[in-house]
């Protein structure tokens, strides 16, 4: 069974380097541009999208007009009340100082989810699949997948995170190569 992990394009958030889990954005204009550059020689697979904006377009962009499924649970994290503000616009709050103190795996932002409930839900949609697919998703979600499979490569979540429009393959959850 091989499995392609592929991240969304790029949005305005990527851009402006805001935290956007939740918000539903579109593609920016660099984003469609630097997706048509893009080709991808996968057939015959299962096409997943997370059901976001920027997952739907990505697919479009990259695939064409295939049938495909949604399943919500392979949506980035919430980031809560963090959503569409940068670091410097939260690093002086006491409620993101709280967040990022710790294991800000497991905090939980104010009116969000944490890194730990993400992974819960991701790996659990990514267990149920059974034939080959091609999953549109979320640099965190793919990052979750990608260390939960490949522990001894001791990369965080940050360094298994994709650049916008990339991303892994998998062969029987044992072999990746990046696309």
């Amino acid at each position: 069974m091989t499995i392609y992990l592929i991240r969304h394009g790029k949005t305005a958030a990527n851009e402006k380097h805001l935290y956007c889990g939740s918000t539903d954005l579109p593609l920016s204009d660099a984003g469609r541009r630097e997706l048509q550059n893009i080709r991808y020689d996968i057939k015959n697979v299962c096409f997943i999208s997370s059901g976001m904006k920027r997952t739907n377009e990505t697919l479009q962009l990259l695939f064409g007009d295939v049938p495909f499924k949604i399943d919500s649970r392979f949506r980035e994290i919430d980031f809560g009340i963090f959503e569409m503000q940068s670091y410097d616009q939260l690093k002086d709050t006491p409620e993101y100082q709280s967040w990022l103190s710790g294991d800000n795996e497991a905090n939980i932002p104010p009116q969000g989810e944490s890194g730990v409930q993400m992974k819960k839900r991701v790996l659990e949609a990514f267990s149920e699949i059974k034939e080959d697919t091609c999953i549109i998703t979320h640099g965190g979600c793919i990052a979750a997948i990608m260390e939960n499979l490949f522990p001894k490569e001791n990369r965080n979540r940050y360094q298994w995170q994709p650049k916008p429009g990339g991303g892994y393959a998998l062969r029987d959850g044992q072999y990746y190569m990046e696309l």
